[in-house]
């Protein structure tokens, strides 16, 4: 109704009715900018894991924040052998979380409408526990983490992979 009213105002004039259009897009993003973030979504319980960095509690799909583990069905190479690293980092990471209550917290939700979160148990922090062990590589969030692991040659830096979104890339 505001916008009729101004377009009715400007009489037909394209620029003006364009700068008008254009100043309320900006005055709208400048709004939705500075709105307070979100409390943030909190979930604890017994985690169930799907893959490497993906955990199911209480019935909500977690996708592990900062991080990518290998895909399930994704081989590595180590001494010229090819071995199913994907299937280690899942293993490695539910021996790690098996039968204890774990907490999640996160803000936002991916693609696959799983919650972003940063995963804790006793408060440490499974996230970065993953790429400190080599079972996941850093995507933003802990390349100090993953250059420890690189240097002492823990999990997939054992050997030779495919960074995991490459490897997805190539086998949708």
């Amino acid at each position: 109704m505001i916008i009729e009213s101004l377009l009715r105002f400007t009489r037909g004039n394209r620029a003006l009715d364009l700068f008008i259009f254009a100043a309320i897009v900006l005055g709208m993003l400048a709004i939705i900018r500075n709105l307070p973030e979100p409390d943030p979504v909190v979930i604890a319980g017994i985690a169930h894991v799907i893959d490497g960095d993906s955990l199911r509690v209480r019935g909500i799909e977690i996708r592990l924040l900062g991080i990518d583990a290998p895909e399930s069905a994704q081989s590595c190479t180590r001494g010229g052998a090819s071995w199913p690293c994907g299937l280690h980092a899942a293993r490695k990471l539910k021996n790690h979380v098996r039968a204890r209550d774990i907490t999640c917290k996160g803000h936002e939700r991916d693609a696959y409408d799983r919650l972003l979160a940063t995963c804790s148990m006793k408060r440490a922090e499974i996230n970065r526990w993953l790429v400190e062990q080599g079972w996941a590589v850093s995507y933003h969030g802990y390349p100090a983490s993953e250059r420890a692991a690189r240097k002492a040659k823990r999990g997939i830096w054992s050997g030779k992979f495919v960074l995991p979104r490459d490897w997805r890339d190539g086998n949708r």
